[in-house]
């Protein structure tokens, strides 16, 4: 798979604790430095906005980062997913769309990404709230590890029958993407004409009312 890698990827971190910290005290300082433009839900959600973290290579350049949307998750147990009180939140993770070029050291190669890079990414994020109720927490992180490979495997194939295509308007434009639900919540990634990948992950919010659009101005963020 043309995507970057496990290690290059920065997925969220597995106990969650990067994505937990209050956004009070995360900083917009990262999300300046990136080349590229970041989205997020277009104007038609109303609703609370806030930022999450982002991931950069060893050099420092950043390829990857999210945008939180509705109410701040926290990690959720499966059992707890039925209930009325869920949390409703929708994350867009912006990928920037990078070809196979050499790693900062000069000793090898970084992996093109892709829009499967955006999906692993999102499918990542929404697993890093979740485990088993029946799990105890001593055992989660093999479960995460054995969770985190099957979104690599499926992000791998996102023509396999795992997905479907849902249109999903791009700052005002029709785009397609690729859609699967899970007892977890929903995944979806696609790509832009803004020159960048774009994958987002869910749960008590539907993902077929949305729209992305570029964020004008990230610095009000801070």
């Amino acid at each position: 798979m043309e995507t970057t890698s496990r290690v290059g990827a920065q997925a969220p971190a597995a106990d969650g604790t990067a994505q937990a910290v209050p956004s009070a005290r995360r900083t917009v300082d990262g999300y300046l430095l990136a080349p590229f433009p970041w989205y997020g839900l277009d104007e038609a959600f109303t609703g609370q906005r806030w930022l999450m973290q982002v991931g950069a290579t060893a050099d420092g350049s950043v390829e990857h980062g999210s945008i939180g949307h509705g109410d701040e998750p926290s990690v959720r147990a499966e059992g707890s997913l039925g209930n009325s009180d869920k949390e409703r939140f929708a994350v867009v993770v912006t990928v920037a769309a990078n070809p196979v070029r050499r790693s900062a050291d000069g000793t090898g190669l970084l992996e093109a990404t892709s829009v499967s890079s955006a999906a692993w990414l999102a499918g990542v994020g929404l697993l890093s709230y979740t485990w088993p109720g029946q799990m105890d927490h001593s055992l989660r992180d093999d479960w995460l590890d054995q969770q985190t490979e099957t979104a690599w495997v499926l992000a791998d194939d996102l023509e396999g029958s795992d997905w479907s295509t849902l249109s999903l308007p791009v700052d005002g434009v029709p785009t397609p993407f690729h859609y699967r639900e899970s007892e977890y919540g929903w995944v979806l990634a696609g790509s832009t004409e803004q020159g960048v990948h774009l994958g987002a992950y869910g749960r008590g919010m539907s993902a077929y009312g949305l729209g992305f659009a570029v964020i004008q101005d990230i610095g009000a963020y801070a």
